[in-house]
């Protein structure tokens, strides 16, 4: 048996502190660990020498050992921006042990000074900069930087992602990508500055093997696309939908999908029904602001000129049900601003919400703006202190808004207090559950996953039906659902489920933001009013 010529240690960095997006509470209802594997690293592992020897260590469900430190002789760090302290922590322990660090991902890409004292820099999209470093590194004359140029990657080339790495009953569900890229010009994304504005897309029957991959693998249920916006390209994702409904049909329904798309979605009835037929579920849209003068600054224009909450009602109308994103410090807002979100959330009833500070991203027509305006913070590049680093909802305004910030601090706690009140909550999930059309959505799971559900239940149960304060609003939604639409139950429970990580989330990011504004100049003269968000017993 030959010698690998290369043992290589991928590491992805843990997202620290609490996070909106973790879940934690609800994974520990069916035995996960966390919600999604680490997609990009597992393509980074499919684009290495077959000969090299790979290993993946996901800090968000494991921890790393003094034997994999001792095994490997070259490490792969790749992450996000709310993964930056602990992506720098790795890195220093890497070279600590000795081990030459290779270092890419969105978060380097974005702020690759930040990184610098890695050994290498493999930045942009990895189907273009990596093959480029390993030539040079096999050839012992590997630079320190390598940019992609302004050339995009031919995502139909792409490897299947190593689903091999990981151990699927870590998380809630795998993912996988379909396209990358996104039409729309919003100011304040950067996903447009790093992969560009023309969906790119691979083919059906590549992503179809890649459904194959986890088939065989023994996962059943939920599957992510983690696409930019899936409805970025409507043909070519109209002619991909019909070839997976057939592959669904083919393997008996074994997965139900979730996504990111934009609202315009609700504008097109076949693509509703091929999404719907085809086993989607949750889509994740940015409505952002509910404010038309607000929305055409910022430049989402897909989300002007029509009636939101009938937006979303349609959608819902199609059996998939919406998580959203709502953003607070834009220069056009007015006072009001709370008020209009909180008045949307209820009326579009929408269970799910992030809601957060404007924060310029490097790179970003936003951030690009404002340093023109001189308006951009210096140091907004900097570091990301660990202890700013996982929360989504509080990290922000790092320029001078044109509202006094205490303003946009108190709406942006107003807005999550109310939109988490367990009262408001339960309510919205009851709504958009009686809504939710699910008559043709089937789900054929095995045998471990429907021990794993029922488990799940129990845990649920014990905690939010019987320990819990909002036990009476628990129940009274699971049992008015179950009367009226029982086809949509499994989707309510699994809202009632994520109670659990509001309640705990919730309250930390409303002390967060008690702190940040008595720290405001003036700030004796604010009334900061508690509300109290129920936590569930543990156990």
């Amino acid at each position: 048996m030959s010698t690998p010529s290369h043992r290589c240690l991928l590491l992805y960095p843990e997202f620290t502190l609490a996070s909106f997006w973790n879940f934690r509470a609800a994974c520990e209802l069916r035995g996960a660990k966390y919600p999604s594997i680490p997609l990009g690293l597992l393509t980074v592992a499919a684009l290495l020498p077959r000969d090299w020897e790979v290993r993946l260590v996901d800090c968000n469900v494991e921890k790393i050992t003094t034997a994999d430190w001792a095994w490997c002789d070259l490490v792969f760090v790749g992450g996000m921006l709310p993964q930056q302290p602990a992506a720098l922590e790795l890195l220093k322990q890497a070279q600590g042990y000795g081990k030459q660090v290779v270092v890419g991902g969105p978060d380097a890409t974005s702020s690759p000074h930040l990184y610098d004292h890695a050994d290498f820099l493999v930045l942009g999209e990895a189907e273009l900069t990596l093959p480029l470093w390993l030539d040079d590194y096999r050839a012992g004359a590997a630079s320190h930087v390598y940019l992609p140029g302004k050339n995009r990657a031919d995502v139909s080339c792409s490897p299947a992602p190593r689903f091999d790495l990981v151990r699927l009953t870590n998380y809630l569900y795998p993912a996988v990508q379909f396209g990358r890229g996104c039409p729309f010009l919003c100011e304040f994304c950067d996903i447009i500055e790093l992969f560009g504005r023309v969906p790119r897309l691979k083919s059906p029957p590549q992503l179809l093997r890649e459904l194959d991959a986890l088939f065989k693998l023994g996962h059943r249920g939920h599957v992510d696309f983690v696409d930019d916006n899936f409805v970025g390209n409507k043909r070519d994702v109209k002619l991909f939908l019909r070839e997976l409904i057939a592959w669904q049909d083919a393997h008996d329904r074994p997965f139900e999908f979730s996504t990111e798309a934009s609202i315009n979605l609700a504008d097109d009835e076949e693509l509703l029904r091929l999404m719907s037929d085809a086993g989607f579920s949750i889509v994740f849209v940015g409505i952002e602001s509910p404010d038309e003068e607000t929305l055409t600054h910022m430049r989402k224009k897909q989300n002007t000129r029509r009636e939101l909450a009938a937006s979303l009602h349609k959608i819902y109308d199609h059996g998939m049900y919406v998580n959203a994103g709502f953003i607070v410090g834009f220069d056009t807002e007015r006072s009001s601003v709370a008020r209009g979100i909180i008045d949307l959330i209820e009326a579009g009833d929408i269970s799910v919400n992030m809601v957060g500070l404007l924060f310029a991203l490097p790179g970003t027509q936003l951030s690009r703006r404002l340093a023109r305006e001189g308006r951009l913070h210096d140091g907004f590049d900097r570091v990301v202190p660990a202890s700013e680093s996982g929360d989504q909802c509080t990290s922000g305004i790092n320029f001078d808004s044109h509202r006094p910030r205490d303003e946009i601090l108190h709406d942006l706690r107003q807005v999550i207090a109310e939109a988490y009140d367990p009262q408001r909550y339960f309510g919205r999930v009851q709504r958009m559950s009686l809504r939710l059309n699910c008559r043709n959505k089937r789900l054929n799971q095995g045998l471990r996953d429907h021990v794993r559900d029922f488990r799940g239940l129990f845990r649920l149960i014990w905690r939010a039906g019987i320990r819990a304060d909002y036990r009476r609003l628990f129940w009274r939604t699971l049992t008015k659902v179950g009367r009226r639409n029982p086809a949509a139950l499994r989707y309510t429970v699994g809202l009632c489920a994520l109670y659990l990580h509001f309640a705990e989330f919730v309250p930390f990011v409303l002390r967060k933001l008690d702190a940040a504004i008595n720290a405001e100049p003036g700030a004796a003269s604010l009334s900061v009013t508690s509300t109290k968000i129920p936590v569930p017993a543990s156990g």
